[in-house]
């Protein structure tokens, strides 16, 4: 096994935890506001370790340059999103939760 081999290996195993960990923290959180932070935060790094990682095994670089330059995109692109759609939620008057709120998750 090569070492290219086997960073993309532990890159794309990071890249799955991490959007794993996303994914139940998007289940577990009790609002709208902290479940796109969860799933945002973890999304982008999520995306980007994998894209990382494929790029090491691509055969030639001008695959590896448009790996990498999808991940740039993308850390760049799905934070902004999620500032855009929060934001969106605050103008609307969506409030955060809190522990005094009935009926509400604990």
């Amino acid at each position: 096994m090569h070492w290219n081999e086997i960073v993309t290996t532990v890159l794309l195993a990071l890249g799955c935890v991490v959007s794993l960990t996303g994914s139940l923290g998007l289940l577990r959180m009790p609002d709208f506001y902290t479940r796109l932070h969860t799933s945002g935060k973890t999304d982008s790094l999520g995306q980007f370790l994998i894209l990382i990682g494929l790029a090491f095994v691509t055969p030639d670089v001008l695959t590896c340059i448009k790996v990498v330059s999808v991940g740039m995109i993308l850390m760049i692109a799905a934070p902004t999103a999620t500032h855009a759609i929060t934001k969106a939620a605050h103008l609307h008057d969506l409030r955060p939760w809190t522990r005094s709120d009935p009926g509400g998750e604990p």
